[in-house]
């Protein structure tokens, strides 16, 4: 007959056996949710339930968002976003290599990451917060595809204060649905994504107004190239 486990031993087996299961519970629930939203808008985020500001949001499908919008985000955004899998290495070197010499941060996230964390995460995190954004990301661009990724993002990232999706930040900013967007007016959404809580759309100045006239300049370039193929 051998010998039992000491008891330290056998505590180090429940934690380990503890640890899997809770891992395994993780895999399914994220499994199952990204399933479920693959066909389900999600209702809300972390993100508008921790916002003092209350939400304003209204669920728009793709195909009742001018083209003009998903372009405006793939030029200001993520230009590669048809072509890469979920992560941009050249973005990420080029935000590393940036961010390096000094000046205002830049990142290198892509629309994927960036609606991974909007749905499934919350804002801030570090590391930690990264590795789960990851595996989301990896989770939505299998199952989700392209077209889905850039559904969910045009109707969860905050346009402005208290305010998600871009028909919310179109009746906010332009007084008509996102169905309406001039070229102009996708760009200026745009150039708010990245900071909405400190631009506007609305009589946009200083760097706001130039990023937005450069994101409107490109939208032409996105659909000349192809480069919103995968959600047209």
């Amino acid at each position: 007959m051998s010998p039992t486990a000491s008891p330290p031993r056998r505590r180090r087996f429940r934690w380990v056996r503890a640890i899997f299961k809770l891992m395994g519970a993780f895999v399914v629930l994220s499994l199952l949710l990204v399933l479920i939203y693959r066909f389900v808008p999600p209702p809300v985020t972390l993100t508008m339930l921790m916002d003092p500001n209350g939400i304003t949001k209204d669920w728009t499908s793709l195909d009742e968002i001018d083209p003009n919008m998903a372009r405006a985000a793939i030029a200001g955004e993520d230009s590669r976003f048809c072509s890469h899998h979920g992560f941009d290495a050249v973005a990420i070197a080029q935000a590393l290599r940036h961010n390096a010499s000094g000046g205002r941060i830049r990142g290198g996230s892509t629309i994927s990451q960036q609606t991974a964390k909007n749905v499934f995460l919350f804002q801030g995190g570090g590391f930690i917060r990264k590795g789960f954004e990851a595996w989301f990301t990896v989770l939505i661009e299998a199952i989700w595809g392209k077209r889905r990724i850039m559904e969910v993002y045009l109707n969860v990232a905050e346009t402005g204060i208290g305010t998600y999706g871009v028909q919310a930040g179109a009746m906010r900013y332009f007084h008509h649905g996102a169905a309406k967007l001039t070229r102009a007016e996708a760009a200026k959404i745009a150039a708010v994504l990245p900071l909405p809580k400190k631009r506007a759309a609305i009589t946009p100045r200083g760097f706001t107004r130039r990023y937005g006239n450069s994101i409107a300049a490109r939208i032409s370039v996105v659909q000349r190239d192809g480069l919103d193929s995968c959600v047209r």
